[in-house]
């Protein structure tokens, strides 16, 4: 007994609250300026549901690799996923490889060493996937196979040439990429990735170009406006455009996949 008379149960069951049907169908108490789905959650708690289900990229600042960052559990499962993403990878170069068998040709006639090609759509497409340490990975195996089968005429040359060119661009666009996750990212990343490649491949015409030609500098400085910049611009941004169109369609593989590797392991 406590002072005014009031008791306190001391255990057993509690007597039931009676409720009235109007109380049953009394809507339950939301915020203002907070949004609610149809089942009752608030936006916070649908973002974190599907966090939870599905593995997203990080925030700024990290590169994103789906076999290492996002997959937790025992050592059987991040085995699995990392062969996983090894055979896509081998599938992209095989891709690569195939385009560059199927779709080479010279823009400008005056400078027939300098072909167009699609290489690098399957390397840009496994950088935005699997981050740009991967990309880069991607771009020095794409090189040699390339180096030694299709373009031996090119002979080591090429492949330095490549590797730097390439890797410059799925580098700064990767990271770009990963920094801002949406279109506007994927089209900055392009922009500053075809930028870089460009001003990357001026000082390595400079100096490889007149090894592999024979010639003197002087030749090479006179094609660097007319001939290789465009070029190099031309390449790149074709390259771009290309990605860009049929990434959405590959994201959508990704998702599914992210998906069922999700199912995986729950499963493990």
């Amino acid at each position: 007994m406590l002072r005014g008379g009031v008791k306190f149960p001391t255990g057993g069951k509690a007597a039931a609250v009676p409720t009235s049907p109007q109380a049953d169908k009394a809507e339950p108490v939301r915020f203002r300026r907070r949004r609610y789905s149809p089942d009752g959650r608030s936006k916070h708690e649908q973002q974190r549901l599907f966090c939870c289900r599905f593995p997203t990229p990080p925030k700024r600042g990290c590169f994103y690799v789906p076999g290492i960052n996002n997959i937790s559990g025992g050592n059987k499962v991040k085995q699995h996923h990392v062969v996983k993403e090894m055979v896509m990878m081998a599938m992209l170069a095989a891709v690569s490889i195939v385009l560059v068998n199927m779709i080479r040709f010279p823009i400008f006639p005056s400078a027939p060493f300098l072909e167009y090609d699609m290489a690098d759509v399957p390397i840009l497409i496994g950088t935005f996937i699997f981050g740009p340490l991967s990309g880069l990975v991607l771009t020095v195996v794409v090189s040699v196979i390339q180096g030694l089968t299709v373009s031996a005429g090119s002979g080591w040359v090429g492949i330095i040439m490549h590797i730097i060119a390439t890797g410059t661009f799925v580098v700064v666009a990767g990271t770009i990429f990963r920094m801002k996750y949406n279109r506007f990212g994927a089209v900055l990343g392009f922009a500053c990735g075809s930028l870089a490649m460009t001003l990357m491949m001026i000082p390595l015409n400079l100096i490889f170009t007149v090894y592999f030609l024979g010639v003197s500098r002087d030749v090479v400085v006179s094609m660097l406006f007319p001939i290789i910049i465009p070029f190099n611009l031309i390449k790149a941004g074709a390259n771009s455009v290309i990605t860009f169109s049929v990434y959405k369609a590959v994201e959508r593989i990704i998702w599914f996949y992210n998906a069922g590797m999700h199912a995986y392991r729950n499963k493990a």
